[in-house]
């Protein structure tokens, strides 16, 4: 029964080889994460910094159009006054007045609007960032554990030799490539555990984090809506 197995292991041994050969690299595959995950890290804070400067736009707006509602104030009172000191007919000065004021109504309701829409952009910005920030953890974990098991494969390596040369092993006969197998399979195995760790971190990323940055800003808007007495 022995002798049939050897005879079947023999026949096998190069496709077994081969199979060896072609499973995955631990090292390499965890480089080419690196390199995707820094390739969205790029993508990201690209994508921040346009949404942030639509939202300092959409603030800048709104400023401008809040002023814009006190000169059409100033107007009204002009146009008044000069009632009071007999230059202007009060039939057309309040028609003037009430004019400058529905300007600055409008004027008033844009700011408020662009004001909405720069929350809104702020608010998605701050988003990127706490992606921005996970992604940066990320990275800098996995180059950590890049270092590692470049270490491992060192220790293994020297291992695997010294256990060869004392045993007279060829690195070509059944029990090196056993050994191979054996190797690459645990590799793999802890780079699956490590992978479903990082996944799990994103999914729970910090929800205090994201809940205090929402609440400053509504706490911004709030301040901002007392200040143009909207409330």
């Amino acid at each position: 029964m022995m002798n049939i197995f050897k005879r079947l292991l023999k026949i096998g041994q190069a496709e077994i080889h081969a199979l060896v050969d072609k499973m995955e690299d631990p090292i390499t595959l965890t480089e080419e994460g690196i390199r995707d995950m820094k390739t969205q890290l790029a993508d990201a804070m690209e994508a921040y910094a346009k949404v942030r400067a639509t939202a300092i736009r959409f603030e800048n707006r709104a400023a401008a159009k809040a002023d814009g509602g006190a000169r059409w104030t100033e107007k009204a009172r002009a146009a008044l006054q000069k009632v009071q000191e007999g230059a202007l007919d009060p039939v057309k000065a309040e028609k003037l007045a009430t004019e400058a004021l529905l300007l600055k109504k409008r004027d008033l309701d844009d700011a408020h609007e662009l004001r909405l829409e720069g929350v809104h952009h702020a608010s998605k910005a701050d988003e990127i960032h706490t992606q921005i920030e996970i992604l940066k953890f990320n990275i800098s974990k996995w180059e950590k554990e890049l270092t590692t098991l470049k270490a491992k494969q060192k220790v293994n390596q020297a291992a695997l030799f010294a256990n060869q040369h004392m045993a007279h092993i060829d690195t070509n006969s059944t029990l090196d490539m056993l050994q191979r197998m054996k190797t690459k399979v645990a590799e793999d195995g802890a780079l699956a555990e490590a992978y479903a760790e990082i996944a799990q971190e994103q999914t729970n990323a910090p929800q205090q984090e994201r809940i205090a940055q929402q609440q400053a800003v509504q706490q911004e808007l709030q301040a901002l809506k007392q200040q143009m007495g909207l409330e």
